[in-house]
């Protein structure tokens, strides 16, 4: 049977506390993430040798390494190094290292997939090549990576739970509080899944939004 107080005084409150702390943790996280996915993505395809090297290898190292990982790494090892992170920051910091080196993978292979013949055409009228990769080939590539990224920001959500693990208390943090207080677990974990369950959706119709409103004619027509 429910009990409706437990929910309007102490269960609903504390869980969207938590809600504010993950909205400001994904948030930043997914347009820093995004931004550094782009710079890293064109490195990666265009840069010289050497950067493309070494931007295979933070991505492979990022990839390769569970998240849980790179949280405890930054939050209690790093500090044996003199380098101190809060919480939220650990938890921003990590998630934001994470997203870009995944959105790379997706900004790079849209990157690439733009027709060689249009960076000839683009050379044959003397553009540069930083004018034919920022004029030309990124604006086709962020459309086509949009659904790629997108996906990543839904993990994004999903894998924001884990700020826990360093002590943030975002949404799951808050729902393990209560639930090791009042040891209701089944009541604590359906509502935060329902919590998330709700961020998915929405961020999912947004994407999806933007996917429809930018789609090239004629390229993953459904």
């Amino acid at each position: 049977m429910l009990d409706a107080a437990f929910f309007s005084n102490e269960l609903l409150p504390a869980l969207n506390r938590g809600l504010l702390v993950s909205i400001a943790l994904i948030i930043p996280a997914g347009s820093l993430g995004f931004v550094g996915g782009v710079l890293l993505g064109c490195a990666r395809a265009f840069g010289p040798r050497w950067l493309r090297r070494l931007g295979n290898g933070y991505t492979s190292l990022i990839r390769g390494v569970p998240l849980a990982v790179q949280l405890m790494m930054i939050y209690y090892a790093l500090p044996k190094l003199g380098i101190f992170f809060s919480p939220f920051g650990a938890a921003l910091t990590s998630f934001t290292l994470c997203t870009a080196a995944y959105q790379s993978e997706y900004v790079r292979g849209a990157l690439l997939s733009i027709r060689q013949g249009q960076v000839r055409a683009a050379q044959a009228l003397g553009f540069s090549q930083w004018q034919t990769v920022s004029w030309i080939i990124i604006p086709q590539a962020a459309r086509r990576a949009l659904p790629g990224c997108g996906n990543e920001i839904i993990y994004l959500i999903k894998y924001s739970s884990l700020a826990y693990l360093v002590t943030c208390l975002e949404l799951m943090g808050e729902g393990k509080v209560v639930a090791s207080d009042t040891f209701r677990f089944t009541e604590v974990f359906i509502a935060v899944g329902a919590y998330y369950l709700a961020m998915v959706t929405l961020a999912t119709f947004l994407l999806r939004w933007l996917e429809d409103r930018y789609r090239i004619p004629g390229f993953g027509a459904r």
